[in-house]
């Protein structure tokens, strides 16, 4: 016979607390057994890592975070497939007089995401592994890093998994701090720590606006459950719930990077490691993008409405992230603004699919959805190989300087070929997992054109527009990023010579290719696991019953889409085996380049990253804010000309600069009180005094007079 001894009185009220002991676990039905020895191996290991990594030796240290990050992800990862194939977790755990009972439910959008996040944090571990050796000799802060890493991956997945607000609050918080760590790893940057510090204030920005939420729920339906908020979306609906779920919106956009609460975003991922930059951009935004669709699951209100809101909000944060990541000259914060752009997209799915649930279309609702759920997997992969490959050429150059780059791939090939398969991937170009989700998203919106609302006609034109736009605008910047980067010649000495990246940080990297390729060419085998979170939308959508999960029109859809890219993949190496066999019949010769008459450097002689998109910068100008330097040149090999372009964040100047510039100047109009006076700081005090005996009597009087008038 199994016995639980740890539940409390409070909860189980007629079991005497004598009787504890000697209850049967029969008599707890909220607690499997099975599946709690689960959650309890879980902690086991995760606490038992977090106390032996101080203690340990340095290689030690990293060994035993990625035995914890692969066991831990093991142990969630089970629970959460079981959970993909229809076997929902639900559970009741033990809480406190203030929280209540916690109920733990991992369903199928649980566990989606779950996954999601266990993949790339196993990855970034592997990673991390070889990439953090060139910073042994910091052994306090190896400790302390290794420790939030676990922390962060540990938070995640109960922001996944726990329903009740409170807990989920806590988590929150723990993950926070526990990635601020991460970012200002290299506190002695002055840049980096003042990157960490921003990203921490936003991030309880997140938090005040969330805990509006949950208290304002709280306070009317008496819970702490999630449940609760359907209860109150039900009870009080319309503009109550509207606004409750724009609470949370705000609350999790900041955490998502939406414009404009991104600001934060292209600070923190440059400062941090590579491979902590990869799980940021990978899936610690991604739990804003859970955050909001757990809301569009729990809250009640007038989904067309909403749907229009996120589509709008999210067209502008793909555009907006793509204009600005052209123009960066750090490869790192072009890659940060790539992942607004990203979010941007997968924000467009989610705009659609709440269209398709206000409008009971679902075949919108489930393109929408399973476009916005695929590319979050998807962008998981390819951000998080793009920020790899970054870490590599740091390691190599130690700059993220575009323009001091040049001719890499001779030197990093692997690295090389690894950044173009994700640059394809990230452009959403066959035969990549980029492509899949884009054109689910794409088939949506042109699904939605029959309709005979016009609002409806004007808002997925636009979205059609920009997303086609973001998707040129991204070929264009990634073209520029790998040309400028690995080809040509180098257009600065390095102090120490480049070489590739060791195979341990290659490894996780071709795994996540293999897992791109994989959806690429099969997408309809993700597309099946994807049947039950889509199912829950579904769900959502009134009078509509007994509707298939996954669509055959959108299964088969799948289908061609892999045999499509199984062709093109085909084609690709039919024109690369012909282009060999004809290098190898025809004589190499090797000769100097033709230049023009003349004869000077030639690594001076080719397009830099700014030149690469003058044009374009031409036409941005007037929207973004963009500082220029400039000497003129002068002669035909000028030696001491040269041209450096900033670009400045509108939405940042406005939105944080400007705040707090007036903030400043408010508060420099009390200066004059801190004049270093000790008399004055006296008579400060005896005021401070006076006024904390005056006021209650003041108030005192002003009571007993009201009553003495009301009496009369």
């Amino acid at each position: 016979m199994i016995y639980w001894d740890i539940l409390p009185a409070f909860q189980y009220p007629n079991i005497p607390i004598s009787q504890y002991p000697n209850i049967p676990i029969s008599q707890y039905p909220n607690i499997p057994i099975s599946k709690m020895t689960f959650i309890l191996i879980y902690l086991a290991i995760l606490a038992a890592a977090l106390l032996s990594v101080p203690f340990l030796q340095v290689r030690a240290k990293g060994l035993v975070t990625v035995a914890a990050v692969i066991g831990c992800a093991l142990l969630s990862g089970y629970l959460a497939g079981n959970a993909l194939v229809g076997n929902e977790l639900e559970i009741l755990l033990p809480g406190t007089l203030v929280t209540g009972g916690i109920p733990i439910r991992i369903d199928a959008l649980s566990a989606w995401f779950i996954l999601v996040i266990n993949f790339t944090m196993i990855t970034g571990a592997l990673y991390g592994l070889q990439y953090m050796k060139a910073y042994r000799e910091q052994t306090a802060n190896l400790s302390l890093h290794c420790i939030a890493y676990l922390l962060v991956q540990s938070m995640l997945t109960i922001i996944c998994a726990v329903q009740n607000s409170l807990v989920f609050l806590f988590a929150w918080e723990i993950m926070a701090l526990s990635a601020f760590l991460l970012v200002i790893f290299e506190h002695q940057k002055p840049e980096t720590l003042k990157a960490g510090i921003n990203y921490l204030i936003q991030s309880h920005i997140s938090i005040v606006l969330l805990t509006v939420g949950f208290i304002w729920v709280a306070y009317r339906m008496d819970s702490y459950d999630f449940k609760a908020i359907s209860e109150f979306s039900a009870e009080f609906g319309g503009a109550n719930s509207f606004v409750l779920f724009l609470c949370f919106f705000v609350g999790f956009s900041l955490k998502a990077g939406f414009v404009p609460f991104h600001t934060w975003l292209p600070y923190a991922h440059p400062a941090a490691p590579s491979h902590v930059s990869g799980i940021m951009s990978g899936v610690l935004i991604k739990i804003g993008i859970y955050g909001i669709l757990r809301m569009i699951l729990l809250v009640k209100t007038d989904f067309t409405v909403l749907g229009y809101f996120i589509l709008f909000v999210a067209v502008v944060s793909g555009i907006y992230g793509v204009m600005l990541a052209i123009l960066q000259h750090n490869l790192k914060k072009l890659l940060a603004y790539h992942s607004i752009e990203n979010i941007g997209i997968i924000g467009i799915g989610i705009g659609l699919g709440t269209i398709g649930i206000g409008m009971n279309n679902p075949l919108l609702t489930t393109l929408g959805f399973a476009g916005a759920l695929l590319h979050t997997l998807n962008h998981s992969l390819f951000k998080s190989l793009l920020f790899f490959s970054a870490g590599n050429v740091y390691q190599a150059t130690h700059s993220m300087n575009i323009e001091s780059f040049g001719g890499l791939i001779k030197k990093m090939p692997h690295t090389a070929g690894l950044f173009l398969v994700a640059s394809l991937a990230i452009c959403g170009l066959p035969p990549f997992n980029g492509f899949v989700s884009e054109f689910l998203i794409y088939a949506g919106l042109y699904n939605g054109l029959g309709g005979n609302s016009p609002a409806l006609l004007l808002a997925l034109v636009s979205a059609l527009f920009g997303l086609a736009l973001i998707g040129g605008l991204a070929l264009l910047c990634f073209t520029k990023a790998f040309g400028v980067v690995f080809l040509g010649t180098p257009r600065q000495h390095f102090h120490q010579p480049q070489s590739e990246a060791k195979t341990g940080t290659l490894v996780p990297m071709y795994a996540i290719v293999v897992l791109m390729l994989a959806i690429g060419l099969f997408p309809g085998i993700f597309l099946e696991a994807l049947s039950a979170p889509l199912a829950a939308f579904q769900a959502k959508m009134p009078g509509v019953e007994n509707v298939a999960a996954l669509p055959e029109n959108v299964g088969q859809m799948a289908v061609n889409i892999g045999w499509c890219a199984a062709g093109f993949l085909a084609l690709a190496g039919l024109v690369i085996f012909i282009q060999q066999k004809m290098v190898k019949r025809t004589p190499g010769t090797i000769a100097a380049t033709w230049g023009c008459g003349y004869v000077g450097d030639a690594s001076r002689m080719q397009y830099t990253a700014g030149s690469f998109v003058r044009s374009y910068r031409k036409l941005a100008e007037p929207l973004f804010s963009i500082h220029k330097k400039k000497r003129p040149v002068e002669g035909i090999f000028p030696t001491d000309g040269w041209q450096e372009t900033h670009p400045y964040d509108k939405a940042e100047a406005w939105l944080i600069d400007l705040p707090l510039r007036n903030l400043k100047n408010f508060i420099g109009k009390f200066q004059f009180l801190q004049n270093g006076n000790p008399q004055f700081y006296v008579l400060y005090g005896v005021v401070f005094i006076a006024l904390v005996i005056l006021i209650p009597i003041v108030m005192g009087s002003i009571e007993m007079l009201i009553k003495f008038l009301n009496q009369l």
